[in-house]
């Protein structure tokens, strides 16, 4: 299901049983496996993949070439595998070319650097970096750094 204002670029593969909100735009080369759910006014630049077991709520930025991940222990010849599910939280961001592992949570407004590694949780409004993907400071609801400081500021 495709949501009213929903916008498909070319060479995009949606898989029948994903759903996708209103007001989004899903670039060119994108993939979305079934089963798969994003919210409404969320943008998927180009070359993303979003497997099985990922959700995408309201308001999210993907950049250009982020990966999701959905299973710990891939093998060509695994039939039995599981699927681990991955959620990104409404209004977060994902810079282009990062990786998010399953299994994560990334938070409320949280931002993702370019090329980052998630491999564990991002908490609401947080920055993180690197791979691993470390926390690197603190976010506004615009993507703003507020505090290069470890310790959440008041307010966020």
């Amino acid at each position: 299901m495709v949501g009213p204002g929903t916008k498909i670029w070319h060479v995009a593969h949606v898989r029948s049983t994903a759903r996708i909100g209103a007001g989004c735009t899903v670039g060119r080369n994108v993939y979305v496996d079934a089963d798969v759910t994003i919210g409404d006014h969320v943008k998927v630049q180009n070359n993303v993949s979003v497997y099985v077991g990922v959700t995408i709520e309201d308001d999210v930025f993907v950049g250009p070439s982020a990966v999701f991940t959905n299973d710990h222990n891939p093998r060509a010849t695994n039939t039995d595998w599981k699927i681990t599910p991955t959620r990104v939280r409404r209004g977060a961001s994902i810079g282009a070319n990062a990786t998010i592992v399953c299994g994560v949570e990334i938070g409320e407004y949280a931002l993702v650097a370019a090329g980052a590694v998630v491999t564990r949780d991002v908490l609401p409004n947080q920055l993180v970096a690197g791979n691993p993907a470390r926390p690197r400071g603190w976010v506004d609801e615009r993507g703003e750094v507020v505090s290069r400081d470890p310790q959440r500021p008041a307010g966020l």
